[in-house]
């Protein structure tokens, strides 16, 4: 098991354009792994990864990029509900890969750091 205490403090350490930018690397990361066959627990752990960063996260962010990284949150959620019905199945993997590719894009401006 994880230790998310420690994750959290060292997350913490880092100014809010960076941990956005490691948001979206793990966006990245899921899907990289969402396209492999056989990564399910790799996958399932990124998600639930991703989601503690954007609690960690969205209180400390402007109110419209907020809703937004909820909103990810609760799309998170939903890939973790569905990944164990849907991690053999191709077409749905590439989904959210797809899927979790525009989101870490788009978390990635926010982080203003490709300015």
């Amino acid at each position: 098991m994880r230790n998310w205490t420690a994750i959290r403090e060292r997350y913490l350490r880092d100014g809010l354009p960076t941990r956005l930018g490691g948001l979206a690397s793990n966006l990245v990361r899921i899907k990289s792994f969402a396209d492999q066959y056989g990564s399910h627990e790799v996958v399932a752990s990124l998600i639930e990864e991703s989601k503690l960063l954007i609690e960690w996260t969205a209180r400390e962010i402007e109110v419209d990029r907020a809703a937004e990284l909820v909103a990810l949150q609760v799309e998170l959620a939903g890939w973790q509900l569905r990944w164990p019905r849907i991690g053999g199945d191709t077409q749905a993997r590439s989904r959210i890969a797809q899927q979790a590719a525009s989101w870490s894009d788009r978390v990635m401006e926010m982080s203003g750091l490709l300015r």
